[in-house]
């Protein structure tokens, strides 16, 4: 019986196609799934059909098992599917309901069924948007567009809240620091405007309550989740609310001290103490120049790096040998050994 993909959940065990266990952590089944796909990569096994096939099944795997969302849905409905018992007729046997196909049709708005839909995929904002499968968990425990179902175990009528729709986009280090203007394309070519939020992480997700799909039977539409992607800064980090830079000083300026600009993610640089006698790797703050939180503004924490040049002149050379020679009797690794034999 051919029930169509979204029964793929209830025919297959994706847990044991990736090898672990169904309480596994997020790392156990990246790693599993990665392992999987370097053994079973065409590129690895080429003209091999059996390991195409099984490259794929480790796939669509992982693509269940890796969102949250996602596999908290699937233990749902393998739950719900070793308790069920349905025909696998379409009508006339023995007057039966629609059996297997039929119920499940329109709970996945596969066409047909009493939510429509085509099952296609969308592009919005530049990312595919699957058909959304909270549409089955809608008619469980709560309120569905059948009413009360002749198979029983708890659909139940009233207004059911519509699907979600997810999205992606990728942000600037800056922007995602101070707020950005999003415009995406929604399914039927519908633009929208979304701002982020002040301070959105790199791979957060942002809800916009009522977004998603229209409610089928009159209840509340869906929400859009967008992902947020956020590129890498060629000067800044994020640590929480703070921002961390490494900051070159010269051996001159870290030995007798000095004042030197620092730059900032707003663009204006700030004049920052070197005491004398500074080591590299020092952690100098600069307060309120992070990002903006909820409570407060973090800091720029920078981290002093002792820049020590290749190519010196003679002059400069001479300086250097003079140096050495001024303090020949200091030794930096005095007690080291010592310390290395004690621990």
């Amino acid at each position: 019986m051919n029930t169509g993909p979204q029964n793929d959940w209830f025919e297959k065990d994706f847990y044991k196609t990736l090898g672990v266990s169904a309480d596994a952590t997020d790392a156990e089944i990246k790693k599993a799934y990665r392992k999987l796909a370097r053994k079973y990569h065409p590129d690895q096994n080429p003209g091999d059909a059996k390991a195409e096939a099984k490259f794929k099944e480790v796939g669509q795997a992982h693509q269940v098992l890796a969102d949250k969302e996602t596999r908290e849905q699937y233990d749902q409905v393998r739950q719900m599917g070793r308790g069920a018992r349905f025909t696998a007729g379409s009508g006339g046997r023995g007057g039966g309901g629609g059996g297997f196909e039929d119920i499940f049709s329109g709970l996945f708005n596969t066409g047909g069924g009493p939510a429509g839909g085509s099952g296609a995929r969308y592009r919005t904002g530049g990312a595919d948007v699957p058909p959304d499968l909270a549409d089955l968990l809608g008619g469980f425990g709560g309120g569905s567009p059948y009413g009360g179902s002749p198979y029983g175990g708890g659909f139940s009528t009233g207004p059911t809240k519509g699907g979600d729709y997810k999205a992606s986009t990728s942000l600037s280090f800056t922007e995602a620091v101070k707020g950005a203007s999003v415009k995406l394309t929604m399914p039927g070519g519908k633009p929208l405007t979304v701002r982020t939020p002040v301070g959105v992480k790199d791979g957060q997700k942002v809800r916009l309550k009522g977004k998603g799909k229209p409610s089928p039977n009159g209840g509340e539409a869906g929400d859009l989740i967008l992902t947020v992607n956020v590129k890498p800064h060629p000067v800044f980090t994020r640590d929480a609310d703070n921002l961390r830079m490494e900051l070159p000083v010269s051996f001159a300026e870290a030995a007798l001290g000095a004042e030197v600009s620092v730059p900032t993610l707003d663009g204006q640089p700030v004049r920052v103490k070197i005491p004398a006698g500074t080591p590299s790797g020092r952690v100098l703050r600069v307060r309120g120049k992070g990002v903006a939180g909820k409570k407060a503004t973090g800091d720029l924490l920078v981290t002093v790096e002792i820049s020590v040049p290749k190519d010196l002149p003679q002059d400069a050379r001479d300086a250097v040998a003079a140096y050495q020679d001024a303090t020949a009797g200091i030794d930096p690794r005095d007690g080291l050994v010592d310390r290395a034999r004690k621990a």
